[in-house]
């Protein structure tokens, strides 16, 4: 009776669901993040030198994506897969809803300023993703990209071109193709174009020693 109950225990616990995602214990569990995160220009030097990204307000589930990208290798960056490698799934989901949460009661984006010409057909095909204003996304599992730091971006659509590299690097196979014949001038005016757009994304100061 006892290994039958334990049993019962255990497959009830196996169907149980998965705990939403929780902001208010997010914010308890961002230690690691506010060191770069949480300070308004803060630059990273690796791979180059470029400020990291803004999270606050960005989607959750882009954010969980990224975080286990890190962990499985799929984005090749050590302190970031250091980072990712240390935190459960349901770490990353109260992280992920503590940053989106920051960006609530920003006003919303005014309309996109026109595309330059000549990238009008190469940022068609960035929007069936990334929304018509690059800010509402049709998938919260993509990231919002309007108002992100231009340097960041263009480190990380390089990133989607390079392979074969244990440290540097992305593997998502749908930017891969995106980006594979683009040139470096073409990914630094999709970056600058981008960065240029009025966004919900922002830098939330956090002191480290909270």
């Amino acid at each position: 009776m006892r290994t039958l109950l334990t049993s019962l225990a255990l497959a009830a616990a196996a169907l149980a669901p998965v705990h939403a995602q929780d902001a208010a214990a997010g914010a308890k569990k961002v230690a690691m993040c506010i060191g770069c995160h949480g300070i308004p220009g803060y630059q990273a030097s690796f791979p180059e030198v470029h400020r990291v990204p803004m999270i606050s307000g960005q989607n959750a589930g882009y954010i969980v994506a990224a975080l286990q990208g890190y962990a499985k290798g799929d984005r090749k960056h050590p302190t970031m897969r250091g980072i990712s490698g240390s935190l459960s799934e349901q770490d990353m989901k109260d992280v992920a809803a503590f940053y989106e949460q920051q960006g609530k009661g920003e006003p919303a984006p005014a309309d996109v300023a026109a595309a330059p010409e000549a990238l009008k057909d190469k940022l068609a095909a960035c929007a069936a993703c990334h929304g018509a204003n690059f800010s509402k996304t049709l998938d919260g599992n993509h990231p919002k990209l309007a108002g992100q730091h231009a340097d960041y971006l263009l480190v990380a659509l390089k990133s989607y071109q390079i392979k074969g590299q244990s440290t540097v690097g992305r593997g998502n196979a749908i930017m891969q193709g995106q980006v594979a014949a683009l040139s470096p001038a073409e990914l630094k005016q999709i970056a600058k174009y981008l960065a240029g757009l009025p966004g919900e994304l922002k830098t939330v100061p956090q002191s480290a020693t909270r």
